[in-house]
């Protein structure tokens, strides 16, 4: 027998005591956003907790698309139980429930007046520190769609009120072959947040959609590249990232504990490919958790991911995120030093060279025992 599939009108015809909906999607994107009522319950814990599948009640699971929980509700349903998902799952809820209304100007008096410490300041201590905006910049601030970037985008709309040099802002989106409602939805909340977007198209997921196991890395290569590339074509001379300081700190680890170096994300780096042009990202001491705060007081919504393998990553034990990893340990290591993010963001720029054993610079290494003796 199929499951049943269940639109969103199913849904509100429903007495809400004849149903459980649960939400099978990973941690992180729960709690990035949820349908309200819904109980958490990933995909490797479903089958396990027996309290919810003995319900006499109708099961209703929902993911990202409705893709992956069309086929556990199948699998569900050949057990015998009451099992249906949700068509379109937690992207169609996202756009059906988004506000029409336009909420810029609450969100820009936000950011003058309550999130003015935890945001704006911080935005601007970063570009002060690391020097990254000089008079007659023309800069492309890069919009994914997610949160961060969104949020960019509305500070630097702020940063021209204040700005004591000449700049120019681009606010460009790549499209790297986004679902149609993806796309609708970061159309959408530009609009709503009053960010002219400025967008072009590729064909990356198509291109990368072959190789699963290496996609996020190829991905993430070809969609800078294009971004310098088109940034370059509208007379701009810096791209716009929206990492922050957690980013940062995970990267860190990242790269001592994977990848057996010690580096960080750099707040502003030049083009080695695209002469003329640097990186720079103005979030770098905004937390996280602020950001977070920000979307949640104005109830904005933004797609976790917009990526052709979000549906299945979940489910695939070999692609599960190296930074959810860090994420984790960090908050565990937290638990018992509650400086250890900031000892962790300080320690890069706490370096002694004289405790290396071995360093690179200019592509040449450098060890200890090179000068050793003349000590």
């Amino acid at each position: 027998m199929r499951p049943r599939e269940l639109s969103l009108v199913d849904l509100q015809t429903l007495s809400p005591d004849s149903y459980i909906l649960i939400d099978i999607r990973s941690e992180h994107a729960y709690q990035n956003g949820f349908i309200p009522g819904a109980l958490h319950v990933p995909i490797d814990a479903l089958e396990q907790d027996a309290d919810v599948l003995s319900t006499e009640k109708q099961i209703i699971l929902y993911c990202t698309k409705g893709l992956v929980s069309a086929d556990v509700a199948a699998r569900l349903t050949d057990r015998g139980l009451p099992a249906g998902h949700l068509a379109g799952g937690y992207v169609a809820w996202l756009l059906e429930h988004l506000s029409h209304q336009d909420k810029w100007e609450a969100v820009e008096t936000s950011i003058r007046k309550k999130f003015h410490k935890t945001l704006f300041s911080q935005f601007t201590k970063g570009i002060r520190t690391y020097d990254l905006i000089q008079a007659g910049d023309r800069i492309a601030v890069c919009i994914s769609g997610g949160k961060d970037s969104m949020l960019m985008a509305k500070l630097f709309q702020e940063l021209t009120r204040h700005r004591k040099v000449p700049f120019e802002l681009i606010f460009l989106v790549m499209d790297p072959g986004y679902a149609p409602e993806n796309r609708a939805l970061i159309e959408h909340n530009a609009k709503i947040l009053n960010i002219p977007l400025t967008i072009f198209e590729t064909d990356i997921f198509d291109s990368v959609f072959t190789a699963p196991k290496s996609a996020c890395y190829l991905c993430a290569r070809m969609r800078r590249g294009h971004l310098y590339s088109k940034a370059q074509e509208l007379g701009c001379n810096k791209i716009a990232l929206g990492h922050h300081y957690d980013d940062v700190i995970e990267t860190i680890l990242m790269s001592v504990l994977h990848g057996a170096q010690f580096q960080t994300m750099m707040p502003k780096l030049h083009s080695q490919n695209f002469p003329g042009m640097e990186l720079i990202r103005p979030m770098y001491f905004i937390r996280e958790k602020d950001i977070k705060h920000f979307q949640t007081y104005h109830d904005l919504r933004f797609l976790l991911c917009a990526c052709r393998f979000t549906d299945t990553c979940s489910t695939d034990g070999g692609m599960v995120s190296k930074r959810t990893e860090i994420k984790q340990l960090i908050r565990t290591l937290k638990e018992t030093n509650p400086y250890v993010e900031s000892n962790i963001f300080n320690s890069v720029e706490n370096v002694h060279i004289e405790a290396i054993v071995s360093y690179k610079k200019d592509g040449k290494q450098h060890h200890f025992l090179d000068t050793y003796d003349d000590m």
